[in-house]
């Protein structure tokens, strides 16, 4: 097994081109007999594994730089730099990052969860090259997808216009997580598809070379010709148009081919762009099937390819996708807006249902919140369906084009909250902490899939200004469904459990954590009131008041960020009112980022469990330093 000789990168320029190709067949077999248990993103690292060894095996990574965009395609990366033995732990609790990851390894130069950032980040590093007068190449890889959001380009017309010395791998599959959409998607497919210049090309350079003596120096000295032959052939040329040498596409899986096209992009001064063309899922025919299914994929079982799912609840997302079908049959204003993520948004029936009102943009999260703003303004009811991580690319539009225009637009937001095996970078626990200050924004929670139904219908019956419900990355309870969806008066609490002493104001998840707290203190022969504060924005300062009477000790629990949540908001409102000798006490997420594991051990690690709530509550229960209504000190 030539795979287990590899323990750094230096270690493959001892082989043959031959016997990388024995090596590629070992990493795929590799990888899906591991992901098999661990789950991961399975098809674009399949999909990359000849692309990913001749990198390694033409260039000299760390001195190289190797910039993955996104990073959920660096598995093979991983395996050729020394972490092959560590795939065991690969997205578990302090284990291998899913992603790439800087403290794991001096190979991983640049972190990324979202998409389109790697030219900028190229650029940055060739900048700093040129500047401490380095001479090692860097290298941007990025999808054909993540070429879709805007920031690429801006990085791309600063690349062209200033010339510096780097390369961008395009990794050209037709696909990011879902298939692609928008004209840079149809631009690919007309080179790709574009045989007759391909042909033509190859064939004037054979001519060339044939004439005797001056063959093959009329063959290297025809650029103008050939540039004539592109814009003959070829409908525009954009990527030399923005200041690249363009080369390719070349085969993704052939690498003497790809190995012979990085030699011909050293010999290049300047941006060059290198189109490879590669098979997500190359090598499992389960995962070259259906490459949007084996994305990202639990732990399967190899010889079928069947998923191994624990059989429980649907997830929120899935409730959520149902029920916009249910309103929209009811109201034919709902327009559903995502940025390329139909499938994990819950989305799909829908479009099947109305694929008029289905609008993927593709990665383009802030062209997706103005356009809902504009769709808004013209009376229709946009619902943007986003992860919480991924709106926060959104975060000027949000203020700028939707909220400063109180355009009614509706939020659903997903994966609010920890969200396990993918970490830090998609972590949803801020959304609150930046949409609650923007003036006209107001935001729910629901405590279970009941609840989130009426605040749909809520959210669709609301007419003044932007709504948001946000909803967990989880299995909702299984609560009974309402027959009839209902408005929730705007602003309203709901008091789960009476208590006195202590008060437990939960959100969302933490509302059923919150009232295992209290049946545990109960069996203490403590009563604690649980209040289900559904509305993060505006709170409902009746139910305060109320509070700040009858329960002078309180604890606020949230999933999310404490700086700028939920309980920053209550302690806001009593220091407005001049509201003074109150016990809060604030648990949510504390100031550093949250790396992955499963939720419940995300939770755990900072505290967010009924236990500790519980201690908590004992804890603020016996502290006799504050009287209602006057601070003592302490004897």
């Amino acid at each position: 097994m030539l795979l287990s000789q590899i323990h750094e990168p230096n270690d493959l320029k001892k082989y043959s081109v031959d016997e990388l190709g024995s090596i590629a067949m070992e990493i795929r077999q590799f990888l899906i007999q591991k992901l098999s248990s661990t789950g991961g993103h399975l098809a674009p690292n399949l999909g990359v594994v000849e692309l990913t060894l001749a990198l390694h095996y033409c260039y000299n990574s760390p001195d190289d730089k190797f910039i993955f965009d996104v990073g959920h395609q660096a598995y093979v990366h991983k395996i050729l730099t020394g972490r092959m033995d560590q795939f065991d732990t690969l997205r578990k609790y302090k284990g291998l990052s899913g992603f790439v990851k800087r403290n794991e390894s001096e190979h991983d130069v640049w972190e990324a969860g979202h998409s389109s950032t790697s030219l900028s980040a190229a650029m940055g590093m060739a900048l700093a090259r040129d500047l401490k007068g380095g001479t090692n190449k860097v290298v941007a890889i990025i999808g054909d997808g993540a070429l879709t959001g805007g920031m690429a380009f801006e990085a791309m017309n600063h690349i062209g216009h200033e010339k510096k010395n780097l390369m961008v791998v395009l990794n050209d599959n037709e696909m990011s997580i879902a298939p692609n959409v928008g004209a840079m998607h149809n631009y690919l497919s007309k080179i790709r598809s574009d045989r007759t210049y391909l042909r033509a090309k190859d064939e004037v350079e054979l001519l060339l070379k044939k004439i005797p003596a001056i063959g093959d120096k009329l063959a290297k000295t025809a650029a103008n010709l050939k540039d004539s032959l592109k814009y003959m052939i070829m409908n525009g040329v954009l990527f030399e148009e923005l200041g690249f040498t363009y080369l390719g596409p070349v085969d993704g899986h052939d690498l003497p081919k790809l190995i012979e096209v990085f030699k011909q992009a050293d010999n290049v001064t300047g941006p060059v762009l290198v189109h490879v063309l590669t098979t997500k899922g190359k090598g499992y025919s389960p995962a070259e099937a259906d490459s949007h299914k084996w994305h990202g994929i639990s732990p399967y079982k190899i010889e079928s390819g069947q998923v191994l799912k624990a059989v429980g609840n649907p997830m929120y997302t899935e409730v959520f996708g149902q029920t916009l079908i249910e309103l929209a049959e009811q109201d034919s204003r709902i327009v559903a807006v995502t940025p390329a993520m139909p499938g994990g948004s819950g989305l799909l029936k829908f479009a099947e249902k109305f694929p008029d009102r289905m609008i993927d943009v593709g990665i383009a999260e802030q062209h997706a919140a103005t356009m809902c703003a504009a769709l808004a303004l013209e009376g229709m009811k946009p619902v943007y369906a986003v992860y919480s991580t991924f709106m926060q690319r959104a975060y000027d539009q949000i203020v700028h084009d939707i909220c400063r225009h109180n355009a009614n637009v509706m939020f659903a937001i997903d994966r609010a909250g920890f969200v396990g095996a993918d970490g830090e970078t998609h972590q949803g626990v801020y959304d609150i902490s930046f949409m609650r200050h923007i003036p006209n924004m107001v935001m729910m929670m629901p405590k279970d899939e009941n609840e989130l139904r009426h605040m749909m219908k809520t959210a669709l019956e609301y007419n003044d200004g932007p709504i948001a419900y946000r909803y967990p990355r989880t299995n909702v309870p299984g609560v009974p469904i309402d027959a009839e969806m209902v408005p929730i008066p705007i602003g309203t609490w709901e008091k789960v459990r009476e208590g006195d002493g202590v008060a437990i104001i939960a959100v969302g998840t933490m509302v059923q954590v919150a009232e295992e707290a209290a049946e545990q203190l109960k069996r203490e022969g403590t009563q604690a009131a649980v209040i289900n504060a559904r509305f993060i924005k505006p709170l409902d300062e009746n139910m305060l008041l109320e509070l700040a009477k009858t329960h002078g000790k309180m604890v606020v629990i949230e999933e999310s960020a404490i700086a700028g949540g939920l309980g920053s908001a209550i302690l806001e409102f009593y220091a407005q009112q001049g509201i003074s000798g109150l016990d809060i006490r604030l648990m949510g997420v504390p100031d550093k980022f949250i790396e992955h594991g499963s939720i419940k051990e995300q939770c755990q690690e900072v505290g967010l469990t009924a236990e500790a709530l519980t201690q908590q509550v004992q804890k603020l229960r016996n502290d006799h330093h504050f009287a209602f209504g006057k601070k003592t000190l302490p004897s």
